[in-house]
């Protein structure tokens, strides 16, 4: 992933950016050093190591009573103050204008 120049006034107008020539000469090399950044990460062998959608591990807040229990639709319906063909039916809350 080589990149000899970068055009930041391109990538800005495909972002609706307006910049000034200070922003553009600002930006120009932090770009670059982005992209060289993620050219160094392509590198790098990942072989045997599973994707992972976050660094850390993620835990449910969930009751004890019911965190290893899956919420089937009519459990959900069961629960709810008012229901009608299967739906939840809540207030309007859109105020007239």
């Amino acid at each position: 992933m080589s990149h000899s120049h970068i055009d930041v006034r391109y990538v800005a107008n495909l972002a609706r950016l307006e910049l000034s020539d200070e922003e553009v000469a600002t930006f120009q090399p932090q770009l670059e050093a982005i992209l060289q950044h993620v050219a160094a990460l392509a590198q790098l062998d990942v072989t045997g190591i599973e994707p992972t959608a976050h660094p850390a591990p993620v835990f449910d807040r969930m009751r004890a009573d019911i965190a290893h229990e899956s919420l089937s639709q009519a459990a959900v319906l069961q629960n709810a103050p008012d229901q009608a063909q299967g739906q939840i039916r809540v207030p309007k809350v859109v105020i007239d204008a």
